[in-house]
């Protein structure tokens, strides 16, 4: 099928560990349940994502919208255990205050320290999960849906340990980068995306392991660029559907809860929470709402000043050396409950697990979350359970089927 002029459409993905089941969930409701509604597949041509969502974004580039991709990617989250994705036992336990001390030195094993996608320790073993998304992605399908031209471009973010740039490692047909602005803290470099650059943006500091990539160490790509929004804008997004992990409570609430939280302030896995938070979510809601803002400018100067105003504009504009204006279709879909308090719900909730390694995983997540009651935003990140996957990947599921016909207007082929 070909694109027809405003009809590139880029799907943006952002990070938060084990909140990614959400993102899945709204994912699947797009993939498998929106083609209905538009009589043809929903056509993805540019994506993008940093930490878990680059771990998706490389998925929806390998399956290139095919028939069933939502549901193989739900039975994944649907499936998660805690045992199935950390291998943690009594003696993971032990080391963990070792490793946060730092008496623990020493290198990941499976290789030499120098070899592309060497890693260093973290403080959760997540080679298990490594391993399932070395072996659900086709990563070798990905860069012939982008040199046959089913997928526009993929892009993935990741920090560079050495010198905290973000960088946006892209691939698409012709290997050029992108009009990028003179910043020196977010770069682009032309490659073909691999299974390393998508788990290095998705290394969350301290609790899972940095990656080598060309010869230096990279980390969640969330520190300074979260939500991939203008890497996918300037590798050619018409149109963008942007999907969020946090739930967006009214200030008098969030006042309110403050009240309450105050005897947790001194709590590590509170702080921790807020800290990831703050470093994984909070500027999604930021990025949106600057992109609609600038819409809302540009639609006003055509109204004020002729149709012609953004033709008018981008003159002057191209004139100062900056890639043209234009207003820019999207959607944002965001949780309608709190995942945080959906974690803690889960885990209060769970019977004692038969097996040695699930109590001890159980006992981790329960010390993660100690004293952090009414807030859970630390579990949610690491809660890598199908109790709770389940619940988010439903609740994305139905906060898309809720924005229905946003979608279906973001999806039409006509602007």
């Amino acid at each position: 099928m070909s694109e027809r002029s405003g009809g590139r459409i880029a799907v943006v993905l952002s990070g938060g560990g084990a909140r990614g089941a959400y993102e899945a969930g709204v994912l699947s409701w797009v993939l498998d349940e929106l083609p209905a509604f538009l009589d043809r597949p929903a056509r993805i041509s540019v994506v993008t994502g940093t930490s878990i969502g680059a771990i998706h974004a490389c998925y929806l580039a390998a399956i290139a919208c095919a028939p069933g991709g939502g549901a193989a990617l739900t039975r994944l989250w649907r499936e998660m255990s805690l045992t199935g994705v950390y291998r943690l036992g009594i003696r993971d336990v032990v080391r963990m205050p070792l490793w946060l001390l730092g008496r623990l030195g020493g290198l990941a094993s499976g290789g030499g320290e120098r070899e592309e996608g060497f890693r260093v320790p973290g403080l959760f073993d997540t080679e298990p999960l490594e391993e399932i998304v070395a072996r659900e992605v086709d990563w070798a399908r990905i860069h012939g849906n982008i040199e046959s031209g089913y997928v526009h471009a993929l892009a993935v973010t990741a920090t560079e340990i050495a010198t905290g740039r973000s960088v946006v490692f892209f691939d698409n047909r012709d290997r050029t980068a992108p009009s990028w602005p003179n910043d020196p803290f977010v770069v682009a470099r032309a490659t073909r995306v691999s299974y390393h650059h998508a788990l290095a943006s998705a290394a969350i500091p301290v609790l899972f392991a940095p990656r080598r990539i060309d010869g230096a160490f990279y980390c969640d790509g969330g520190l300074r660029l979260n939500t991939p929004l203008s890497p996918a804008l300037r590798l050619g997004a018409d149109r963008v559907l942007v999907i969020g992990l946090r739930h967006r409570r009214p200030t008098y609430i969030e006042d309110r809860l403050a009240r309450h939280r105050e005897t947790s302030f001194v709590n590590p896995a509170f702080l921790g929470g807020k800290i990831l938070n703050a470093l994984l979510l909070d500027r999604v809601e930021n990025d949106i709402d600057q992109l609609r803002l600038m819409n809302d400018v540009l639609r006003t100067g055509e109204l004020e000043f002729g149709p012609d105003f953004l033709e008018r504009l981008n003159g002057h504009v191209s004139e100062l050396g900056h890639p043209p204006m234009r207003r820019v279709p999207n959607v944002f879909v965001q949780p309608s409950q709190d995942l945080g308090e959906i974690a803690g719900e889960v885990l209060a909730s769970r019977d004692g697990e038969r097996a040695l390694a699930d109590r001890v995983a159980n006992l981790a997540m329960r010390a993660a979350a100690r004293g952090a009651f009414p807030d859970k935003d630390l579990l949610s990140y690491l809660l890598f359970d199908g109790a709770y996957t389940n619940r988010l990947v439903d609740l994305g599921r139905a906060d898309a089927a809720a924005a229905k016909d946003e979608l279906v207007q973001l999806f039409a082929i006509d602007p």
